[in-house]
């Protein structure tokens, strides 16, 4: 749905995710549905990234921790089937995993500009950099879905509203920062791997959220960059 208050527009994403129709019993609710028995295209990778026995073959068990995975990130149906957007989402984490405390090591965002934050949407990442220091993050970031793609280039935060509320949908959006047209950093209480994603804003955990406040201010850079997987 697109939130908008006044001339600044704001949208939050809703989750969805397809697998075979044989993987969803009765047709029900993800909620209503059974723990599944067909093993996934991702088997073997999702039974990795649990630390499960990876040997590509759905066992109740696997169920059972596919399933307490999915319902933490809000991934549905809910029901254990290793498919793509699962594989997707701890892929994304891998990623982000493995930048550390490096996430610039290839460059992308720039160096010249001073105090920047950077957005990296193909890894879902956000940092903030002074120059070549890292000053916070990188931490986990909800970006735009497919059709409402958080756009890139080299933006600037132009408006600022610690409790910012749209008085038309009754949505709160803490901490907004907005840098581009309506899209903003701000605080969301779902999981940051809750798919497809937000309406175009880059969705945030409240304590990195407040910590963006703290340390950005109007005229501000931000660079964003990279493809969100999925869209």
């Amino acid at each position: 749905m697109r939130v908008r208050t006044g001339r600044i527009g704001i949208t939050l994403g809703l989750t969805g995710l397809l697998v075979p129709l044989t993987a969803v019993l009765g047709g029900g609710t993800a909620h209503a549905a059974s723990c599944t028995t067909s093993t996934g295209p991702y088997q073997k990778q999702v039974e990795k990234f649990l630390g499960r026995t990876a040997d590509g073959r759905q066992s109740a068990a696997d169920c059972k921790a596919i399933r307490a995975f999915q319902s933490q990130h809000g991934i549905t149906p809910t029901i254990g089937y290793a498919g793509p957007i699962t594989w997707r989402t701890m892929d994304t984490m891998l990623q982000q995993r493995a930048a550390g405390k490096n996430p610039n090591k290839a460059g992308k965002c720039p160096t010249n500009k001073g105090r920047i934050a950077c957005v990296d949407l193909t890894r879902q990442l956000s940092w903030i950099q002074d120059g070549k220091k890292l000053v916070y993050g990188p931490v986990p970031v909800r970006t735009g879905k497919n059709g409402t793609e958080t756009r890139t280039g080299l933006k600037k935060i132009y408006w600022r509203n610690i409790n910012h509320w749209s008085t038309i949908y009754k949505v709160r959006m803490p901490y907004s920062q907005f840098f581009d047209g309506g899209q903003a950093f701000h605080s969301v209480t779902k999981s940051m791997y809750n798919p497809p994603g937000s309406g175009g804003c880059v969705n945030m955990r409240p304590a990195d959220a407040k910590a963006y406040w703290n340390k950005l201010k109007n005229g501000d850079d931000v660079f964003v960059y990279g493809r969100k997987p999925g869209t």
